[in-house]
Parts: structure tokens; C-alpha cells; sequence
């Protein structure tokens, strides 16, 4: 384990002379990608520092205890050595898990779109249930969320809602929610107090920058509208709101949000280039998915992942078979429980598989 720290840590000085050097510091995509490289190293390499003084204190403790010519000074190693060793274990666990590769990507803003699906307009409801689950649980994260695009829904909630996140490690948290998403409960319309079961579809996509994906400006036709709200109406009379259409590809991206027709041209850009790289990702995870097969897998956008059963108040990740009897707290955005069960069952799988390097 120590060889495999010694080089986090010669990597990590050598990371932390580049990123002040001018010739990388004007290289924006190089630049940032050292910076994204040096933060997911510095808390290694301080388990590294802290490993290597427990190792030295193990051994000088061996020594005094060896020698025995000063009473006191033994029984101070004694105890200093078992201090050492009940730390030994749980510091050994702790960088095995840091040693576990890191998707790329796990460090990018996101672009999260919630879609209803079969429902109708319960459908929509819950998608716009969703949507605030997520924003008070990035509120909570001090991430800050800014709409792209919406489509509300004739008796609330979104048909469609795309939202930008942006904070520290936000695909890394947020990839797990993608897939479909269940609810079953008695509608606000029900008027004979049936259950109905509704779903909405999570899309999570890193955010591209603009050096991840090259975008040819004659394979994008530009559209532009009036914004229109709910039900068709028009919020103004200018045409500021933006439709890009890639033709190659056929994806399409629009953002109405904004009053600017400029900031909703970039901002459809954002979202347009997010789906090309989340193509060219799923690609990847396609191929890599013949290598490896994943419980909590965040590539198959057609997987029933998570139901919501309002009567029994109970919340259930069918990935990993966990229930949380707290709906009010999750529709508040208390997801972090479910969450960290995601990742850790991630991790352990990717520790198996790289165990043999430890």
C-alpha cells in the first residue's frame, strides 16, 4: 500500500507545481482538468502523510519496548503502540476506499431532466414533486440549481423540467437518480379514494464543458419562439426563446427560461452538449458493461429504481432493497441516506474488483 501512496503523493506535488505554472493556466481545458485531479488527491495524500507518521510511531514503539532500559518510557510506548494499531486498521480501510478509481466525470456540474411518464396528470404532479425533492436537497448541499427549460403540466407539476446543478461532485452524487421513478398514491383528482400508480423519468447528464465536445455551428439549425407559459400563453412578444436541433444526431435542446434571447441561447448550448457527451459516455458504459455488471448501475435510463408508496409512507431503492418510512422527509429533499447506500454498495463492488492491488 505504501509504494501505491508514494506515488499519489509524487503525483500530487508534481500536480500542485503545474496548476501554478502560466503555460498551464492558460490552457483552460488542461488547467481544469489538473485542478479537478489535484482536489480528488489532496485528501489522499494527507492519508498518506498521516499513514506514514502512524507507521513511524509503530516502529519507534517496537524499539523503546525492544530496549526496556526506562520503565516509564516502555509503558508510554506500550500505550502509544496500542493507540497506533486500534487506528492501523480503520486508516488501511479508509484509503482503500480513496484508492477505488473515480469516474471523470464524477467531479461535473449537472444537467437533470425529469419527465413525466404513464399517469396523465397525476404523472405530472409527481414529476413536479421530483423537482422540488431535488432542489431542496442541492439547497441543502449548498449546490445552486438555475431551470434551463419547463413544461408545466395542465394541473401542476412539469410534463418536462430541465435544471442545471452546479457545486462540488455533483454527477458523482446525483448519476444514481437516473431511471424511473414510481408513485402510488390516491390523486388530488381521485374522488373514490383509489390508489393509482404513476411514474416520472430522471435523466442526470454531466455537464460539458465547451473543449468536451466539439460542435460543428453548420450542423445546428437555430430556432427562435416566443416564450409561452402555462397552457399555451405568450409571456412576451419577443422571439427570445431558443431551439437547437443537431442534425446529425437529431437531438434537440431549448431554453426559454431566460429573457435574454442570448443567455438562453447558451444555456440550450449547455444542454445540447451535455447530450452529445452523455452519448458518447453511454457508448463507453456500453462497452464497459461487457466487462463488468453493477447493482447500482446509472446507464440503463429504462430501469425501474425507486417507488414511493404514500400509504404505507414508505420510500423503497429496488437497486439495493432499502426502505425509508420517511416520505415527507424525502419529498423534502432528505435523500442523502439513500444516497450514501448507492455509492457505498458502488464502491464495495469497485473494491472487489481492484482488490488484488492492495
Amino acid at each position: 500500500m505504501l509504494d501505491r501512496l508514494q506515488i499519489v503523493k509524487q503525483r500530487f506535488d508534481e500536480i500542485s507545481d503545474l496548476i501554478i505554472q502560466p503555460d498551464v493556466i492558460s490552457d483552460q481545458k488542461r488547467y481544469v482538468q489538473l485542478n479537478q485531479e489535484y482536489k480528488s488527491l489532496k485528501a489522499l495524500a494527507e492519508k498518506r502523510d498521516e499513514y506514514v507518521i502512524l507507521m513511524a510511531n509503530i516502529e519507534e514503539a517496537n524499539e523503546i519496548i525492544a530496549d526496556n532500559s526506562d520503565a516509564d518510557m516502555t509503558e508510554m510506548a506500550k500505550m502509544q503502540l496500542d493507540e497506533a494499531k486500534g487506528r492501523l486498521p480503520e486508516l488501511e480501510d479508509e484509503i482503500k476506499f480513496m484508492l477505488i478509481p473515480k469516474d471523470e466525470e464524477d467531479a461535473k456540474n449537472v444537467m437533470v431532466e425529469i419527465r413525466a411518464g404513464t399517469g396523465g396528470d397525476e404523472a405530472s404532479i409527481f414529476a413536479g414533486d421530483l423537482f422540488r425533492m431535488y432542489t431542496k436537497y442541492c439547497e441543502n448541499r449548498g449546490w445552486r440549481t438555475s431551470v434551463v427549460d419547463m413544461n408545466e403540466g395542465t394541473s401542476g407539476g412539469f410534463k418536462e423540467v430541465i435544471f442545471e446543478v452546479t457545486g462540488e461532485d455533483v454527477y458523482g452524487t446525483l448519476k444514481f437518480e437516473a431511471g424511473v421513478h414510481r408513485v402510488q398514491r390516491v390523486p388530488q383528482t381521485e374522488t373514490q379514494g383509489r390508489v393509482h400508480t404513476s411514474a416520472a423519468t430522471v435523466m442526470v447528464l454531466p455537464e460539458a464543458e465547451e473543449f468536451d465536445v466539439q460542435i460543428d455551428m453548420n450542423d445546428v439549425r437555430v430556432d427562435f419562439f416566443c416564450s409561452s407559459g402555462p397552457g399555451g400563453q405568450s409571456v412576451n412578444t419577443t422571439k427570445s426563446a431558443v431551439r437547437l436541433t443537431h442534425i446529425p444526431t437529431g437531438l434537440v435542446a431549448q431554453c426559454q427560461d431566460q429573457k435574454s434571447q442570448h443567455k438562453n441561447k447558451d444555456k440550450a448550448f449547455g444542454v445540447l452538449r451535455s447530450r452529445l457527451y452523455e452519448q458518447e459516455l453511454a457508448k463507453k458504459q456500453a462497452e464497459d458493461a461487457t466487462k463488468r455488471t453493477s447493482q447500482v448501475s446509472s446507464g440503463d435510463r429504462s430501469a425501474k429504481i425507486r417507488t414511493y408508496n404514500y400509504a404505507q409512507g414508505r420510500v423503497t431503492d429496488h437497486r439495493v432493497g432499502m426502505d425509508v418510512f420517511d416520505m415527507d422527509g424525502v419529498m423534502n429533499g432528505k435523500i442523502q441516506k439513500l444516497i450514501d447506500e448507492l455509492q457505498l454498495v458502488n464502491n464495495m463492488e469497485k473494491l472487489k474488483e481492484a482488490s488484488e492491488a492492495f
